[in-house]
């Protein structure tokens, strides 16, 4: 049977999820968190979306995305999935799926939803107990988004648009 085709539209923001596979965990160091962060950062500029919001959980991640194309956001994720997943394969002398299948999107209403869907992403941790507020937990863009700080990859650029 067929895959059902991803409805994205450009313009649109969505609301990605992606979850470890078995909800096991996908980040295992803050160099995983690193890495992810920048093939995101990589992926978003050579397929054309722009990030608004994510939180990287240790057995997920939230991303809010606007398309530029119909297919940016599907390839976004198949780029950062096989270069993630090599990675962490690679590091931790593992095979196989990372991933519990394929993303998960939902198209956001702008007018309606868009700042409780940014709530949603930055206050996971603090919903999930692991922090108390949400600036203490490091791999979300709350600070970048709420407190003006930078949030940056590697290479010095913004993650966020």
């Amino acid at each position: 049977m067929p895959r059902k085709t991803r409805m994205y539209l450009p313009g649109v923001p969505a609301h990605v999820v992606q979850r470890g596979h078995n909800r096991d965990a996908c980040f295992f160091a803050e160099d995983d968190f690193r890495f992810y962060r920048q093939v995101l950062a990589e992926g978003l500029k050579r397929n054309g979306a722009e990030l608004h919001a994510y939180c990287l959980m240790t057995n997920h991640v939230h991303l809010l995305i606007t398309p530029q194309h119909a297919d940016s956001i599907s390839r976004l994720m198949q780029h950062v999935g096989r270069q993630y997943v090599q990675y962490i394969n690679k590091n931790y002398r593992r095979s196989g799926t990372l991933w519990e299948g394929r993303h998960k999107g939902s198209l956001v209403d702008a007018e309606n939803y868009l700042l409780s869907c940014y709530r949603y992403i930055e206050l996971n941790p603090v919903t999930a107990g692991m922090v108390d507020q949400p600036e203490q937990y490091p791999w979300s863009s709350f600070r970048r988004n709420a407190l003006g700080e930078p949030n940056e990859t590697k290479g010095g650029r913004s993650i966020l648009n």
